[in-house]
This record gives structure tokens, sequence and C-alpha cells, in this order.
């Protein structure tokens, strides 16, 4: 399916799902240069354009926004911390993510899939596609174990979509 197939596809769709809008593919190559290390500076601009996409996202916006409003500035550098943590395995993040998503009543079963219906595509228009793959497996861990925190129980398993897949999605939400 070629960009202009996917943009009618996407208009057509009757789905829910968050989609982020297609740009236009120069004809002299790719769209852009995507990272091909993890690194500080590829972590905050994954951190900044994800939490920027999640920002105009009809649910997890809704979620987010009220919670952050005037705090995005101290929020940002605590998820770079995480996810350099995670990444990098530098030690930066010394918050505790269970508790806080706990916290987030608001929060339903399937806001974890969501989440990750947004991250897997900002991440494979950052990285190259081995890289992306591999932090893309990580956010899986992690929305796994959130979920099973969240509304586990005893011998219950993640839903399906907390599980690898090919995004059919690689378009840019700005």
């Amino acid at each position: 399916m070629n960009v202009m197939e996917a943009n009618v596809e996407s208009q057509r769709s009757t789905s829910h799902r968050y989609r982020l809008q297609v740009r236009s593919v120069p004809k002299d190559g790719d769209r852009l240069r995507r990272y091909e290390t993890v690194d500080a500076q590829s972590i905050q601009t994954m951190v900044h354009t994800f939490y920027g996409c999640i920002r105009e996202h009809p649910r997890l916006g809704s979620i987010f926004n009220p919670r952050l409003d005037g705090k995005w500035d101290e929020h940002l550098p605590n998820m770079e911390a995480f996810w350099q943590s995670v990444l990098l395995k530098n030690g930066a993040y010394k918050g505790k993510p269970v508790p806080a998503h706990l916290r987030l009543k608001e929060v339903v079963s399937s806001d974890y899939g969501e989440w990750l219906s947004v991250f897997r595509p900002v991440v494979r228009e950052l990285f190259v596609p081995d890289l992306a793959d591999e932090i893309i497996a990580v956010a899986e861990r992690i929305a796994q174990s959130l979920w099973l925190a969240t509304f586990g129980h005893a011998g219950s398993a993640p839903p399906a979509e907390l599980s690898s897949q090919q995004s059919e999605w690689s378009g840019s939400c700005w």
C-alpha cells in the first residue's frame, strides 16, 4: 500500500484507533534520517515526540492533559530519565512506575494497548527498523507488567494487543 492508499484507507476507517497523519515522502529518499543508536538525544526526541502525540490522542490525552496541565515541563524530563534507565541502563530514573499507574483510576484495560498504538509508530519513524523493534519489545514488556499490576489476577495473561505486532501505520503526528 502506498502513502496515498494509506491516507485514503485511514480516512475510510471506522475504527476509533488513533492514527497518525501521513506525511508525503520526498522523491529523493526517506522523509527523515532515523536514529541508528540510542543515546540521551534520541531518547529526548522520542519522549517529546511521543508525548506530543499523546496530548492530541482522543482517549489518552483526556487522561494525561488534565493531570499534567502546567506540569508537562516537569513530567517530560522524568520520562526521559525513565527511558534512559530502561534503554541505557544508567539508573537515571528514581521513581516508582507501578504505584504511579495504580493511582490513575481513569485508566481502563484497553488504554495500555492504545498507548502502544501511539508508541509503536513514533518509534518506527524515529529509529532504524532493528533498533525500533528492540525498543518496542521493551515497551511491550513494560505495558504488560503495568497491565498485570493494574488489572491482572492469578493466572491472567495480558491482552494480545500488548504483544509484538508490526504496526500497520507509519505516519507522523505533526
